[in-house]
């Protein structure tokens, strides 16, 4: 693998702007924060978030390319991989839902070196209480689950030059953070929370809570070389 070190800039607003991946090879961008970010899914307003108390929490607010809810980043709360693959690339299908389990079977075997018992769901978004707001409410193609909670969540977005699958890990799964920061009231937020506590799980509560990425760089398979960024 070729480590391209830093991308320019690690202000999360640069995290989107797809246009540099449009002529790239295979890619993967291992990403942290340096302060909360709040990323709402494609269709999601920008209202779906307080922002009072974003601004008293000195959170950020970007939107991604893909659907889906909304995710909180934290520094170091999280293990966040971007995978592109070019068109042109054996790797790359043409067909959505295929695209998302591989990559989640790249994730599965990575972390079953050390969380035993994962599956990958192959089958269509199964949508469930909040999962219009949160994006780990729900299940979609090829996330990860243990013992049915999501432990990694996926986003897509495909272009003619090739597909881009953004993947999220907790390390602790704690949803109040992402609720206290949504636009809705105490009692609707409460319920939310307990709905929400059963739907995922971190990788420490499955005693992986030092697993990094370079666990999924290990195991991507062969060929043209990977272009390693970390920002």
């Amino acid at each position: 693998m070729t480590v391209a070190g830093h991308e320019p800039g690690r202000e999360p607003d640069g995290w989107f702007d797809v246009e540099p991946l449009r002529g790239a090879g295979r890619r993967v961008v291992v990403r942290d924060v340096d302060r909360p970010v709040v990323v709402l899914g494609s269709t999601q307003r920008a209202s779906v978030v307080d922002a009072r108390r974003a601004t008293q929490r000195s959170a950020r607010v970007v939107r991604r390319r893909s659907g889906g809810g909304a995710v909180l980043l934290e520094p170091g709360a999280q293990v966040w991989v971007d995978l592109w693959v070019p068109r042109a690339d054996p790797l790359w299908t043409d067909e959505p839902r295929h695209a998302a389990v591989i990559a989640g079977r790249w994730w599965a075997d990575a972390l079953e070196r050390v969380v035993p018992g994962l599956t990958v769901h192959d089958q269509g978004s199964v949508p469930s209480p909040g999962s219009d707001l949160v994006c780990f409410a729900g299940v979609g193609p090829g996330e990860v689950l243990a013992g049915g909670r999501k432990l990694v969540g996926l986003a897509q977005w495909r272009s003619r030059q090739g597909t881009l699958v953004q993947g999220c890990a907790y390390r602790r799964w704690a949803p109040e953070g992402l609720v206290e920061l949504l636009s809705i009231g105490e009692e609707e937020g409460a319920a939310l929370c307990e709905a929400l506590a059963g739907a995922a799980v971190g990788l420490g509560e499955l005693g992986a809570g030092e697993w990094t990425a370079q666990g999924l760089l290990d195991v991507l398979p062969a060929g043209p070389p990977w272009d390693v960024v970390r920002a």
